[in-house]
C-alpha cells in the first residue's frame, strides 16, 4: 500500500498510474493537493500522474527516483531501507574547513559516486575536511554540469541514483569527511521540466538569465517555497548531507516580508536541533550584500557563509591582467589588499562593469563567513578553453595563488585537480537530450566568445562527447613531476594552516596588509604569521623581523641574511613566530 500525493492547483482531474492501472485521485484541497491510496503499490513501484483529460503520464515533481531518466516514470523509493554506518557523526566545524569541489562525472574514469569513493583517501591525505559535490539532481541527457536539473528530489541515475549518493556520503563520513551538496533553486533546466505542468513553479512576473523566475512571491508561491525547503531538508535528513551550497541566490527574486533564504535558514536551524548535528548553508551571491550571511537576529538572511568573488577576481587579475566582463573592475594590488581585509572590493563603489554603484561594506562579520578560492567550476569552465590557473600563469604563479588562498582569513575552497596542477581542462559541456536545445547552446557559446575575438573553431561544442571526455581528470598525473610538486605544496599549506592559530583567526581587524603597486609586492600580517608575496617580475627584498622563521616558501630562495629575505619574481613565503 502506498499513498500518492501531488500538488496540481489548476487541475480539474488528476489520476495516478501505478502498475497497469490508473487510479483517480481525491482533491484538490484548499491548497491544491491531490491524494490517492493504492493498495498494490509500494517501494519499487513505477508510477506517474495524468492531468485532466491529457493522456500523457508525467513523472512526480517530488520523485526521489527516476531510474529511466527525467522523461520516464517515477519509482517509489524507501528512504528508510538504506543501512547507514555513521551513527554519532558530526561534521568538522565550517570555520576550520578545507573544502574541495568536485564534479562526479569527470572526477574519475567511472563517472559515478561509487567510483568517486575510490579517491576519497587521496583527499583525506591532502587535508580536505569537506567535499562539495556539484549538483546531482536528475537532468536531461547523460552528461552535464548539473545546473540544468529538473527532478530536484532525484539523484541522477547515471551517477548511481539515490543509493549511490547514500553510499558516497556514508563512505565520506567513515573517513571523517563532511559532504556539501550544490543545489539549484533559482531555475529549472530547459528540457524535462514537467513540474511546470502541475503548477506555477515559475512566474513571468520576473526574468532571470535562465528565463522565467522561480515563483517565490506570486499566487501559489507558498507551495513552491515548501517544495524547495522540503527538498533542502530531505538532502540533510534522508541523505545525511552536512550542508548545501545554494547556486546563484541573486537569481531568487523575492520581495516577501520573509525572504526565502531566511525561511530556509530557519527551517534548517530547526532540523539541526532535531537531528543533533550541525548543518550549514553556503550561498553563491554576486550581490556583495552582507545581509546574505548576517544572522537573522541582526536582520540578515542567516546563511552560514558565501563565496567571495571579489577576492578571486582581485587575486586572479593581479596574476594575469584581463579586462573583459567583470575583470575590467579589477587588476590592482590595492584591490587585493582590500579584499583580504574588507572582503568586498565593491562595497558601494562605482563599478565600470555594471555601470552603477555596487555592494555595501562588511561590518562586524567574521572572515569565516566567506569562502576564498582561485579556481571553481565557474572560473575554469566558463573560460573558452577551460584552462586552469597553472596553465594561465605558470607553476610559480599558481603556487603564489594557492599560498594566498590558504593563508587568507577566509575559508579555503579548492577545485578538483587544482591541487596537482591538472593538465586536463574543465570545459563547459551539456547533453540536453534535445537536438534543438543543443544547437541553441552551441550557437550561444559561439556568440558569447566571438565578442572576445574567438573563432567558431576555437569554441568547443558543449554537446560533443569529446568536450566532456577532455574534462575528465587524469589521476596518473598526480604522482608525477611538477604535478606531485604542486600537490606537496598544497599539502604543506593545508598542514600549516591547520596547525596555526593565527591562520585560523577570522577577525578581519587582525589582518593587516602592506603593498606596493609600483614594485608589485604584498605583505599580509596575520598576527603570528607573515605572508610575503612578490607579484612582480623583479626580485624584492623584505625586512625579516626577529623571532620569525621561514615556515614555507613556494620556490627556492637564498634564505634570510642581514635582516632581509629576498624573493625572486612570482614567489610567496610564509614566516611564522608560532611554536612548531
Amino acid at each position: 500500500m502506498h499513498e500518492f500525493t501531488v500538488w496540481a492547483p489548476g487541475a480539474k482531474k488528476v489520476s495516478v498510474k501505478a502498475g497497469d492501472r490508473a487510479h483517480a485521485m481525491q482533491g484538490p484541497d484548499e491548497r491544491g493537493w491531490w491524494n490517492a491510496t493504492v493498495e498494490d503499490a509500494g517501494a519499487g513501484s513505477d508510477y506517474g500522474f495524468s492531468l485532466d483529460d491529457n493522456p500523457a503520464v508525467y513523472p512526480d515533481p517530488r520523485s526521489a527516483w527516476q531510474p529511466n531518466g527525467v522523461h520516464g516514470l517515477s519509482r517509489v523509493y524507501d528512504q528508510a531501507a538504506f543501512r547507514w554506518h555513521d551513527e554519532g557523526w558530526q561534521a568538522p566545524p565550517l570555520e576550520s574547513s578545507i573544502q574541495y569541489e568536485l564534479h562526479v562525472d569527470t572526477f574519475t574514469p567511472g563517472s559515478t559516486l561509487d567510483s568517486a569513493i575510490e579517491r576519497l583517501d587521496d583527499l583525506v591525505e591532502l587535508g580536505i575536511t569537506h567535499v562539495e559535490l556539484m549538483p546531482v539532481a536528475a537532468f536531461a541527457g547523460d552528461r552535464g554540469w548539473g545546473y540544468d536539473g529538473v527532478d530536484l528530489y532525484a539523484v541522477a541515475e547515471h551517477y548511481g541514483g539515490p543509493d549511490g549518493l547514500k553510499r558516497f556520503v556514508d563512505a565520506c563520513h567513515a573517513r571523517g569527511l563532511a559532504v556539501l551538496l550544490d543545489v539549484v533553486y533559482n531555475h529549472f533546466g530547459p528540457v524535462g521540466n514537467y513540474a511546470a505542468k502541475f503548477g506555477p513553479y515559475l512566474t513571468g512576473a520576473h526574468r532571470t538569465p535562465w528565463g522565467e523566475a522561480v515563483n517565490l512571491e506570486e499566487w501559489g508561491s507558498d507551495e513552491v517555497r515548501r517544495f524547495l525547503c522540503d527538498n533542502a531538508t530531505m538532502w540533510m535528513r534522508d541523505f545525511h548531507i552536512d550542508g548545501l551550497r545554494l547556486d546563484a541566490v541573486h537569481g531568487l527574486v523575492d520581495r516577501s516580508a520573509i525572504h526565502f533564504l531566511e525561511q530556509l535558514s530557519t527551517e534548517v536551524e530547526a532540523l539541526t536541533a532535531t537531528l543533533g548535528r550541525r548543518l550549514v548553508l553556503i550561498a553563491e551571491s554576486d550581490l556583495n550584500d552582507p545581509r546574505v550571511v548576517r544572522p537573522r537576529e541582526a536582520g540578515g538572511y542567516g546563511m552560514d557563509a558565501q563565496w567571495s568573488d571579489d577576492f578571486h577576481h582581485a587575486l586572479f587579475t593581479v596574476l594575469h591582467p584581463e579586462d573583459h566582463g567583470y575583470y575590467k573592475d579589477f587588476g590592482t594590488i590595492e584591490q587585493l589588499a582590500k579584499a583580504l581585509t574588507q572582503v568586498f572590493v565593491y562595497d558601494g563603489k562605482y563599478s565600470k562593469y555594471r555601470g552603477r554603484r555596487h555592494g555595501r561594506p562588511v561590518e562586524g562579520l567574521s572572515a569565516h563567513r566567506f569562502l576564498g578560492f582561485i579556481q571553481t567550476h565557474d572560473q575554469v569552465g566558463n573560460r573558452v578553453a577551460g584552462d586552469r590557473v597553472e596553465q594561465i600563469v605558470g607553476m610559480d604563479g599558481a603556487k603564489v595563488a594557492a599560498g594566498m588562498v590558504l593563508t587568507a582569513p577566509f575559508v579555503p575552497l579548492i577545485f578538483m585537480g587544482e591541487e596537482f596542477a591538472a593538465c586536463t581542462p574543465f570545459l563547459y559541456f551539456a547533453d540536453h537530450d534535445d537536438p534543438e536545445m543543443a544547437k541553441l547552446v552551441r550557437e550561444g557559446r559561439r556568440r558569447e566568445f566571438a565578442a572576445f575575438g574567438f573563432t567558431e573553431q576555437e569554441v568547443p561544442d558543449p554537446a560533443a562527447r569529446s568536450t566532456f571526455e577532455r574534462s575528465r581528470l587524469n589521476w596518473q598525473e598526480a604522482g608525477e613531476g611538477r604535478h606531485r610538486e604542486m600537490r606537496e605544496w598544497y599539502r604543506a599549506l593545508i598542514r600549516l594552516r591547520r596547525g596555526s592559530a593565527a591562520l585560523n583567526d577570522g577577525d578581519l581587524a587582525h589582518t593587516k596588509v602592506l603593498w606596493s603597486e609600483q614594485d608589485r609586492w604584498l605583505v599580509m600580517d596575520r598576527g603570528g604569521v607573515l605572508v610575503l608575496a612578490n607579484l612582480g617580475q623583479r626580485a624584492v627584498g623584505f625586512d625579516a623581523p626577529g623571532g620569525f622563521r621561514v615556515a614555507l616558501v613556494s620556490r627556492e630562495i637564498a634564505g634570510i641574511g642581514g635582516g632581509k629575505i629576498v624573493l625572486p619574481p612570482s614567489t610567496l613565503a610564509v614566516l611564522s613566530s608560532e611554536a612548531e
